[in-house]
């Protein structure tokens, strides 16, 4: 028997290796007509768009971002400016071990708590890929001591920036508001105007004030710079550029001495100031005290200084010139006296009595003036001057509460002003169907009692009333309030005035005017409640005194200041125009829980008028002790 036996089969092993070749020669030819067809694809029927790609990798696209505009008093003082300052930031998206490089840098610079705070703050807030502050304002040694270690911090670099100054601070914080940076809902808000792309490279927008009324004149147009560079991202040279367009510059009617004055002038106090020039609606001062410091907002205010303002029971971020809302007291009866003549419910001649009280027909509730036992014969013109509620209860109760809103709602109370800052608030004019729509209740003769003197249902905003006291003083026809009066611009004629606005002619008959003008003339008199605030002024001041219950006082109980604690104290109030003859000059000082408004809303008013229809700054007044019956308003 044969061993060798033969196993392989050249034939068959020949025939599938060339198998196995043709199969391998094919697929990669496959693959060659597969590349070669990708490739036409990319070179021909994609040329364009890849070069275009190509080109816009060569060609980096830089938003130059443009100054802020300027914001000046009435003077050319600045309220608002730039200044040029370095910061050191933080690219995020860029860092790995983001706390450890934090903690080699400060071994550079000087990285406080309250930075790391705002730092952590920034970064919940972030926009992708974008640099974040960790320290601002370096020192120039600081920029030079980074700078020669730069190598170390490939995410971190310094940048100069401009930042927002407000050289009054908090003495126009309320006014003039800040800026802050660009958070999601400010982006929500620009992609829906179409104003994004404005914003490219800007970090900051205005939040409130005008700062925010006011942004798109402020705001700028955004430059750009088209920039070669190399493959590592390098500049290589600039191929064009378009300039940006610097901001718009507000001229104000606010006078920023003016501010300063009755800023100080409040002392320890809380409340609210607004002047008025009464011939154009111009305003000539906005306070609201206490104020806050715009500038910790600008780059996101650090948690302990955000607690401190929020939770400050002084409320330092109201602004209560115009959104505080308060009962208007006594500073409704001249307004009220209007509406008496108006509607022939009383005449100037007609005198009532007065026991100290009035009591509605057919019940035994008394409600009580202000002076125990009354003032006897009160006529209009006396009722004005001493301020006796028992008049005014009987004349709100004669026109009805219907009739009083309509008439007060010409002068504007009740709805708001339209003033040139958002935020404004409406104050509440009660009528008959705002309570059966609010409280689903009829209205009863006693709410209509409380009308008359400012209370009950009665709230209105320092701004409010400044608008309708100014209204007053210039018999009947007033103008819609503003700060901007003009807005000037880098571009040739560009500069545009603020026309003033007109409101409605309330047509209101001059002698009705003439006698309720002579009352309050007669309140900063002898006899008046304010004679203390206009001794010895060389003009005469129209005003009227107000105090505004903050707590209710029980039937038969006695309000005694110095045993009520501070915050439940009695608001007080004091409106004024001068020359009372030819006004140039309304205002309205509210001081929270200051008692009478003769003896510390009305001192402030007069510092006020002094100096802007004197010149000069006025000496402290002297201590406003209650005379000749001053005791309430």
């Amino acid at each position: 028997m044969n061993k060798h036996v033969e196993l392989k089969n050249h034939q068959r092993e020949i025939y599938y290796f060339r198998l196995r070749l043709a199969i391998s020669i094919g697929f990669v030819l496959v693959l060659l007509v597969i590349l070669l067809a990708r490739f036409a694809y990319l070179q021909v029927v994609r040329h364009d768009h890849y070069q275009t790609l190509a080109e816009s990798n060569r060609i980096s696209v830089v938003p130059i971002v443009p100054n802020r505009g300027l914001i000046l008093d009435r003077n050319g003082l600045v309220l608002a400016h730039n200044y040029s300052g370095y910061t050191l930031e933080i690219t995020p998206s860029k860092t790995t071990g983001l706390e450890a490089t934090i903690n080699e840098l400060s071994t550079l610079v000087e990285i406080t708590p309250k930075d790391r705070k705002r730092f952590k703050k920034l970064l919940a807030e972030r926009r992708n890929f974008e640099t974040l502050m960790i320290r601002n304002r370096l020192s120039d040694e600081e920029v030079a001591r980074f700078a020669a270690q730069q190598y170390r911090f490939p995410s971190v670099e310094i940048k100069a920036r401009l930042f927002r100054d407000y050289p009054y601070g908090e003495k126009t914080a309320h006014l003039i508001g800040y800026i802050g940076r660009i958070n999601q809902t400010d982006v929500a808000q620009l992609e829906e105007n179409e104003l994004a792309a404005n914003y490219r490279g800007s970090d900051y927008i205005g939040k409130t004030g005008l700062e925010q009324s006011y942004e798109s004149e402020l705001h700028g147009t955004t430059g750009v710079e088209q920039v070669e560079v190399d493959s590592g991202g390098r500049a290589v040279r600039m191929l064009s550029r378009t300039p940006p367009s610097s901001g718009n510059t507000l001229v104000l009617s606010i006078d920023a001495k003016l501010q300063e004055i009755a800023e100080q002038s409040f002392g320890n106090y809380r409340g609210a100031l607004v002047a008025i020039d009464p011939n154009n609606g111009e305003v000539l001062a906005f306070v609201s005290k206490p104020g806050y410091d715009p500038s910790l907002f600008i780059d996101g205010i650090d948690t302990q200084s955000w607690d401190e303002l929020n939770n400050s029971p002084d409320t330092p971020l109201n602004n209560r010139a115009l959104r505080g809302q308060y009962p208007p007291g006594s500073t409704i009866k001249p307004f009220m006296a209007l509406a008496g003549l108006h509607y022939g419910e009383r005449a100037p001649g007609l005198t009532i009595n007065d026991p100290g009280y009035f009591t509605l027909p057919g019940s035994s509730h008394q409600y009580r003036d202000w002076k125990k036992g009354g003032h006897g014969s009160v006529d209009m013109f006396k009722s004005i001057v001493i301020s006796c509620d028992t008049y005014y209860y009987g004349l709100a109760t004669d026109l009805g509460v219907d009739r009083i809103f309509s008439y007060l709602s010409r002068f504007g109370f009740g709805k708001k002003t339209g003033i040139d800052l958002d935020g404004e608030t409406s104050g509440l004019l009660p009528s008959q169907e705002w309570k059966m729509k609010r409280y689903k209740d009829k209205w009863y003769a006693g709410d209509t009692v409380s009308v008359g003197i400012g209370q009950g249902y009665n709230l209105v905003t320092p701004m409010q009333l400044a608008l309708a006291t100014a209204t007053l003083a210039n018999n009947g026809i007033g103008y819609k309030p503003h700060l901007v009066r003009e807005v000037r611009s880098a571009q040739i004629d560009g500069n545009h005035a603020i026309r003033s606005e007109p409101l409605p002619d309330l047509k209101i008959a001059p002698a009705h005017i003439d006698l309720v003008k002579r009352a309050m003339v007669a309140v900063t008199q002898p006899g008046g409640t304010a004679v203390q605030a206009a001794a010895g002024a060389p003009y005469h001041i129209a005003g009227k005194t107000g105090t505004a219950q903050v707590v209710g006082i029980k039937q038969g109980e006695k309000y005694i200041e110095n045993q009520v604690q501070e915050r439940h104290r009695d608001h007080a109030w004091f409106i004024a125009f001068a020359p009372a003859e030819q006004p140039r000059i309304a205002l309205v000082v509210l001081v929270e829980n200051g008692g009478h408004g003769g003896s510390t809303a009305a001192p402030i008013a007069r510092k006020v008028l002094d100096y802007y229809l004197l010149g000069k700054v006025p000496q402290p007044l002297p201590d406003m002790a209650e005379k000749e019956g001053e005791e309430h308003d």
